[in-house]
């Protein structure tokens, strides 16, 4: 029994196939595609693909983008199922206002950092930051409850929004640094340091709250662009979702 996984994020679909739809199964191929190559995957990369027996996605972008990845499923005899977050999935308790309105991607990180703490022992609350399109920053306790999280731009949308806005900052991306003396500089600092500081203000908000530091674990496609410049102790973890995806699918397809 193959199982594909998949993260359709804003701006890329992930999928990694595994061996079983099981924490700890073996990886057996994986690869990225920007959405405008999707049509392409069913004659491409998933061509020569052995045909997965089971398929769980998470899905942020539009209806739209759903059906052309479902397009490309056609070649497999296996219908795919989505991830919609609930009250309750895999020992994390959703304290969402609207649990369901939470972004599936969110849900999933977060049950896959929930859950790769509990293997290794740790009891602590987390949390949980998601770098891409846009940024989220999440709070998990350490009983398993989400407590909430913010959502911010990233360095992309942050860039776009003040070249729109002001006149003359049509520049190319700079440095990070601590003191930028040249616009390019001082936008992508800017960018970074609105990040870092959002992610250490979490980490403030849990500390007082949960009256113990928490740990905080970073994923997403623009993760490594931000480790350099953190200001509080991570973990980064490419695979986050994927890990998510498989706790979620070890119960669902248990039988």
């Amino acid at each position: 029994m193959t199982f594909l996984a998949l993260d359709v994020g804003n701006t890329r679909l992930k999928w990694a196939q595994y061996d079983l739809p099981a924490p700890g199964a073996k990886l057996l191929a994986q690869g990225a595609v920007f959405l405008e190559n999707i049509d392409r995957l069913a004659e491409d990369e998933w061509r020569t693909m052995p045909a997965p027996s089971r398929i769980l996605g998470c899905i942020v972008a539009g209806d739209a983008i759903k059906r052309r990845v479902a397009e490309q499923m056609e070649l497999w005899d296996v219908a795919p199922r989505w991830v919609v977050p609930s009250v309750e999935e895999a020992g994390l308790s959703n304290g969402y206002d609207h649990p369901a309105r939470l972004g599936a991607d969110r849900w999933v990180a977060m049950i896959g950092a929930h859950h790769r703490l509990l293997a290794r022992g740790s009891r602590k609350p987390c949390v949980v930051v998601m770098v891409g399109t846009a940024v989220t920053v999440e709070a998990i306790d350490a009983a398993g409850k989400f407590l909430g999280g913010i959502i911010l731009p990233g360095h992309g949308i942050m860039l776009r929004a003040l070249e729109s806005g002001t006149a003359g900052l049509h520049v190319p991306t700079g440095e990070v640094r601590d003191f930028p003396t040249n616009t390019s500089d001082a936008l992508t600092s800017g960018g970074t340091f609105a990040i870092a500081g959002a992610v250490q203000r979490m980490v403030e908000n849990v500390t007082r709250h949960c009256g113990e530091t928490p740990e905080c674990i970073m994923t997403g496609g623009a993760g490594w662009k931000m480790a350099p410049s953190m200001s509080v102790k991570f973990e980064l973890v490419d695979s986050l979702i994927f890990d998510g995806l498989l706790e979620i699918a070890s119960r669902r397809f248990a039988a």
